[in-house]
């Protein structure tokens, strides 16, 4: 059996393989095999899959709304190619989507937010300012503006919400963008506001609010706006928090998911996976249920998760 890393770096998906090269093994973009899987990634595997179904317009799915029906519409197309390598320099047609993104998700004030939303919604603008950030647009006006927003909007208890309490561990967005806007571009006000979103996480130890949550325990891809511990010791591993012992419980589920025989991570489960009543509105609204959408089985081995859950594991060690 192949080692795990010589798993990740198979040729077959090249976005895999030029992430496993940078981010794992901090290789440079000068690098020669760095480039090579670089330039394959519109070619070949699920980047290229994806970007045959872009429309000429730009969008996927429905022209009307980049965010219906979920989860295979332009927004939920432009999450997945944001954490798979891609960039607006990769392909032209990047640009041309994020730019529609941009002109139809800005929102006066400041933020972003889905077609027809007047004001601002924390999910949607975490998730849109992380994936135009990776992408290449984070000097973009509306860009460095809801990261400003992010500061206005954050909750007294130090999180966010996309529900109006401030209570939630799944109100993530916000934070996960900061993890990757750089340090140089945070104002005074943005540092305070990834502090006090941080301790919000710490103490509930990335899992405390309520009743256990088995969702939260299975890790999932694509994420969208769920939450689970690899989602929260990703963001909280790249804000630099990786030594605070109250994380202590994640990392230890972290570590006994792996498969001790293969070691790899397993895709727990594909979104929507929900219990309580948000399961059981779903079960009553079929119709109005969202497809799923996976790059790879449940189940199943999961290079993306994989890829993730040991680049984590890399920043605990440093």
């Amino acid at each position: 059996m192949k080692s795990t890393l010589d798993w990740l770096l198979e040729d077959e998906q090249p976005s895999i393989k030029y992430l496993t090269l940078t981010q794992l093994l901090d290789r440079k973009e000068s690098d020669p095999e760095v480039k090579s899987a670089k330039n394959l990634i519109t070619k070949r595997g699920w980047a290229a899959e994806i970007l045959s179904k872009q429309e000429p317009d730009g969008y996927w799915a429905n022209s009307k709304s980049l965010y219906t029906p979920k989860y295979l519409s332009t927004n939920w197309m432009l999450l997945v190619l944001s954490d798979i390598g891609m960039t607006r320099e990769s392909d032209p047609r990047i640009a041309g989507a994020c730019e529609l993104w941009i002109k139809r998700f800005s929102k006066p004030d400041g933020g972003f937010a889905m077609d027809g939303s007047k004001i601002s919604h924390l999910c949607t603008a975490g998730n849109t300012a992380r994936a135009l950030v990776k992408f290449g647009y984070g000097n973009h006006p509306a860009v460095k503006s809801c990261f400003q927003w992010f500061v206005k909007s954050q909750a007294k208890l130090g999180g966010w919400s996309c529900f109006g309490s401030g209570r939630n561990l799944d109100s993530w967005e916000a934070l996960s963008a900061f993890a990757v806007y750089p340090k140089e571009k945070w104002s005074g006000e943005m540092k305070e506001a990834v502090e006090k979103g941080v301790e919000f996480f710490l103490e509930r130890e990335l899992h405390k609010q309520g009743e256990h949550y088995e969702p939260w325990y299975r890790f999932h891809y694509p994420v969208h706006y769920y939450y689970d511990l690899l989602v929260g010791l990703d963001f909280m591993t790249a804000l630099g928090c990786g030594s605070d012992s109250r994380l202590g419980h994640a990392i230890e589920i972290l570590k006994k998911k792996k498969d001790a025989r293969t070691g790899r991570w397993n895709l727990d489960a594909v979104h929507p996976d929900v219990e309580g009543g948000m399961a059981e509105w779903f079960a009553k609204h079929p119709k109005q249920a969202p497809t799923p959408f996976a790059l790879e089985s449940p189940g199943e081995p999961s290079k993306m998760i994989t890829l993730r859950a040991m680049i984590v594991l890399k920043r605990l060690a440093e």
